[in-house]
């Protein structure tokens, strides 16, 4: 496969529903599947579809920081790209890196989590067998992503619509198949206001990842910034339907284990209800597809400045880091391998700090310095996306989690040091 020149951009191959879809694919995960159970323990009742509504609002200003941000800035990396013109190639090199070690670990951790869950339908049980199924998966899906971002915007939108059909399916028996045994639901009481927040907060992470492909995308000043507000809306509509179906349908919804499938199942029956049950492995494998093609570009985005690493920046003719996604390939390899993944998420919280903080501070230092078209009054959007951040972190995230960030940024310091000065591109003489 050919690969561009430094500085020659590949075709712009990704439209807006395209892109609409990775955001509502990176936002709909499986965790949606679970997350009413664990918002109603702390908000029962009506509680929580308060916190689904009023936490997506709370973000809404979030998405608008990196809109106003991301329609201004044409190139991949989203946060990497914001912090290298606001604060210089040091802070951005170090955003890239922790973004990139908590993508790349995550990827890790839901690819062996999805081999997991259907190892045993395919005869491939025990650990031996989900290594096996893990390993095949994160090598197919790299050779999906290394034919190119055509196809995999394909993949992943096709999925991404294939997810919502079941979800679709349970809010549309909710409405036009009332259940005549459904008690009305429980008044909001004795809420847990801010824990169910940040657990919620959690299920609404994803719009972020839109930035990071637009240098892929067609009318990038257009098309970024409706796609990033546009997939948060959508996810918060619909999660607010969904756990309101939840809530009728479920009077003891905290001790749900499965709780959409079993309100699935409450609305419209055992058929309907093993649809939503399948649409959770389907989900995971939208979640994998999306992480695969984003997270090289955190990797290859912190050495497009102007220090190269190992040549990772290069893009190939169909859009692809080549160079970062083997490296990619071959930690999500090993890790899918190390056994129980359930600890590396242990970077997310601090990851998507962040990227929510220097978002915001990036947007505040270039609207006062007033580049890139900004005026002063963009900087408002500023504080509401770093006191979200500052929450998220203070109450969200562990002592281990500061451990495991703190080990990330001495690790990319040392990385930053094999970078390596950019060598000027040729002058061709006429």
């Amino acid at each position: 496969m050919s690969t561009l020149s430094s500085g020659v951009a590949p075709e712009r191959t990704i439209g807006p529903f395209q892109l609409l879809a990775l955001g509502v694919n990176g936002i709909v995960g499986v965790g949606i599947f679970f997350a009413p159970a664990e918002v109603a323990a702390l908000a029962p009742g009506l509680g929580a579809v308060w916190a689904f509504a009023l936490t997506g609002l709370a973000l809404v200003p979030v998405a608008f920081a990196f809109a106003v941000l991301g329609r201004r800035f044409d190139s991949d990396g989203g946060p990497v790209v914001f912090a290298r013109a606001a604060f210089g190639e040091r802070v951005s090199f170090l955003v890239g890196w922790v973004a990139y070690v908590s993508a790349f670990l995550s990827t890790s951790a839901v690819m062996a989590g999805l081999a997991r869950a259907v190892a045993p339908s395919v005869n491939l049980g025990g650990p031996v067998g989900e290594r096996l199924l893990a390993s095949a998966l994160v090598t197919g899906l790299a050779a999906l992503v290394a034919s190119g971002i055509r196809v995999s915007a394909r993949t992943w939108t096709a999925l991404t619509v294939l997810k919502l059909v079941p979800l679709a399916a349970l809010l549309g028996a909710c409405v036009l198949l009332p259940h005549p045994d459904v008690p009305p639901p429980l008044p909001a009481t004795g809420a847990s206001w801010l824990k169910a927040g940040l657990t919620v907060m959690f299920a609404y992470q994803g719009f972020e990842i839109v930035p990071v492909i637009a240098g892929q995308v067609r009318a990038s000043e257009r098309t970024v910034p409706l796609a990033t507000v546009g997939s948060l809306l959508v996810a918060a509509l619909l999660y607010v339907g969904l756990v309101w179906a939840c809530v009728v349908a479920l009077p003891a919804l905290a001790q749900a284990d499965a709780p959409l499938a079993q309100a699935a199942g409450a609305w419209g029956g055992a058929r309907l209800e093993r649809l939503v049950a399948a649409g959770t492995s389907v989900s995971a494998l939208g979640i994998c597809v999306g992480m695969m093609v984003t997270t090289p570009r955190y990797l290859s985005a912190l050495a497009a400045g102007e220090r190269s690493l190992f040549g990772l920046e290069r893009m190939s003719a169909s859009g692809v880091p080549m160079r970062a996604l083997a490296v990619t390939w071959v930690l999500v390899l090993g890790f899918v391998n190390l056994g129980d993944l359930s600890e590396l998420f242990a970077l997310s919280a601090i990851a998507v700090l962040m990227q929510f903080g220097v978002t915001a501070a990036a947007l505040a230092v270039l609207s006062l310095r007033r580049e890139r078209d900004l005026r002063p009054v963009h900087a408002l959007l500023a504080a509401p996306t770093l006191v979200l951040g500052l929450t998220l972190v203070g109450f969200g995230a562990s002592a281990r989690e500061a451990a495991v960030a703190s080990v990330t940024v001495l690790a990319g310091l040392a990385l930053m040091r094999l970078a390596r000065p950019r060598e000027p591109a040729p002058v061709r003489l006429p």
